[in-house]
Order: structure tokens, then sequence, then C-alpha cells
């Protein structure tokens, strides 16, 4: 934690190239810094005169406490990324009160992880016990650790702080903004290191997992609900910090989904996903299996249930196919009536 005494003596000039983001907490307070950066902090604040700091209506102490406490929240909010490299989740017990089937399973970083059952089984309710770190604290009473130890509180409470994305069934946006606007406005809020960079490759990181494509001019409330799965999927891998990212139900997005898997995960992030789509859950490393509520068991992928996704990739490209065709007005008849007619 950054102390006011830590800031008082240092000079604004300094400051300012170790926390460019104190530029943004000048303006907004209509500090006026420009012709005195090199001045100490302290000596800056001090320099008014006594009706100026009427005006204001805070002296230099208080002052001095706001930036060091704006300094900490902005590092709270930027430095989260590298911070979680396990996540343990340590068994509770069904709806009936029955002891869930596993002693504690614990996931690393890019470790993509389904979750599987029937409508209702609970798969949700495990995804919410992980966005809320839960601490025997849930009807599951579940525990999940980070790093092998008890979470700080800040992970469960802070707004800026966030240990989970998760990316729902249902998207909607309702700002008026086009893709490069909304994704301008998200880059600038994270103070993302060449934005205009960043942002073009969320554009072309989406057009590359949506069945139709859309350009940065394209009004995001007119994007379909793959189109916006899409930008949410690659503006989580490329943009956001939290390290853990949830998915429920990624096979009805009508995208790329072993692509958005691989995106995900040069990022290195946790995945984990609620499917019943058989292919994204034999492409896990693990499935979890979810029953009355509760994780029955948990199951390795092996490597003959990898030669059965094989079979069934083959089978789905087939099917994107015919969609990708459908879309375009084309025949799906056409190809085999020319190769009759050879």
């Amino acid at each position: 934690m950054i102390a006011s005494a830590q800031i008082a003596g240092r000079r604004i000039a300094s400051l300012l190239e170790e926390y460019p983001f104190l530029e943004g907490f000048f303006g907004e307070n209509g500090l006026e810094y420009v012709g005195k950066e090199a001045h100490t902090l302290a000596g800056f604040f001090e320099s008014w005169d006594a009706d100026e700091k009427e005006d204001r209506g805070v002296d230099p102490d208080q002052l001095l406490d706001q930036t060091a406490e704006f300094i900490n929240q902005m590092l709270s909010f930027l430095h989260t990324e590298d911070e979680v490299h396990t996540l343990t989740i340590l068994p509770g017990k069904d709806k009936s009160g029955v002891p869930e089937g596993f002693e504690s399973m614990v996931i690393r970083k890019s470790e993509v992880i389904s979750i599987v059952g029937p409508t209702g089984s609970g798969k949700s309710r495990l995804l919410g016990d992980i966005e809320w770190v839960a601490q025997a604290d849930t009807p599951t009473g579940r525990r999940i650790l980070i790093n092998g130890d008890n979470p700080d509180t800040s992970w469960r409470f802070s707004t800026s702080k966030k240990l989970v994305a998760q990316l729902s069934q249902n998207m909607n946006f309702v700002m008026d903004l086009s893709v490069r606007e909304f994704e301008e406005l998200h880059a600038e809020s994270r103070l993302a290191e060449n934005p205009s960079d960043i942002v073009e490759r969320i554009i072309a990181e989406a057009n590359d997992l949506a069945g139709e494509s859309f350009t940065g001019e394209t009004p995001i409330t007119s994007l379909s609900g793959g189109q916006s799965r899409a930008l949410m999927i690659a503006d989580t891998a490329i943009l956001s910090r939290s390290p853990i990212i949830l998915i429920d139900e990624i096979e009805n997005a009508g995208i790329d989904r072993k692509r958005a898997l691989s995106l995900l995960l040069s990022e290195e992030k946790i995945v984990l996903m609620a499917t019943h789509d058989p292919i994204l859950a034999l492409l896990a490393d693990r499935r979890i299996v979810i029953r009355n509520g509760g994780i029955a068991k948990v199951v390795e992928t092996t490597e003959e249930e990898r030669a059965i996704l094989s079979t069934l990739e083959g089978l789905d490209r087939t099917i994107m196919g015919y969609r990708t065709r459908l879309r375009a007005g084309e025949s799906l008849v056409s190809d085999q009536k020319e190769a009759d007619n050879a």
C-alpha cells in the first residue's frame, strides 16, 4: 500500500512517470500542475493561497491522502493478471445433503474444465460458487481456494479487482456506440498500452470467431447473438484482467468454439464452461459431472475419447459448412447433383 508520506516529497514529474493515471486524477480535481512538474506534491498543494484552499474546501493533507488512496485503487485495479496460479474447489454437499464425490480439485492456468450434467442439475450453481469465491457460505457448502489459500476478501467485494469474468448465454448491448467506440472506451478504462492496436486486434479476433463478419463501425446494438458473444470472448481474452473465465453454454453462440478456447488459453486464463456439447466437453482437460446439485465425480479426458472427438469435429465441420451455405443462400444438394451427373 502506498502511504501519503511516500508521495508527499516526490516531484510531480516523477509521480506522473510512475503512475500516468494521475494525470486524469489531477484533471478531474482541477489541479493545474503544468509548469510545476518540478515541485514536490506536498509543495504543490502548499503553494495555494488561503483563498484557493478555502475555495477547494480541502486541506493539503486531505488531498495527499486522497491522492494516495487513488493510486492504491488504480494499482489494485490494474495488477491482478498474474496473481492467480491455481483455483481449488473443496467439496460440499448435493441437494440431499450427500457429500460430493471428490476430495479436492486443483485447476491451473491455461487449463480447460467442462461442467456437464442435466438441465437444472446445478452447473450454474457451481459457476456461482466460483464467482463468489464461496467459503462454505452458499447452499452447497463448497469452499474455493486461490493459490492454495483462503482468498483475500477483495476478490469477493472489490468492484475493481474482479477474479472472474462470466460470459452468460444472453448478451444484450444498450449503448449507442459503434464496436470500435465501445472497445476504445473499455481500453481507455483499463489504461491499456497501445489501445488502438488492442482494439483492432479484438475486432479481428472476434471476426475470426463469428459466423458473420462485422466492422468497427457496426453499431453494437445491431450485432447478432453470435457476433456479440464473439466480441465479448475476444474482449475478455485480450483486454480483461480477470484470471478466471466462466462460460455458460458457448455452443449456442454460432461461433468457432475451438478457436474461442484457443484464444482464451493463449492469454493464460483458467477456463470453466458449463456445456451440453460433447465436442466442448471432450476439448476440456477434465470434466466435472453434476448430479442433484452436487459434483458426482471428476473425469479425465482419455486418449480413447480424444479419438471420438476427432470424429465429432469432422461431423461438426460438415454441419458448419452446410450452415455457411444456407446463410449464403446456396443449395445444399448442388454438390451431390454434380457428383451424380459426373
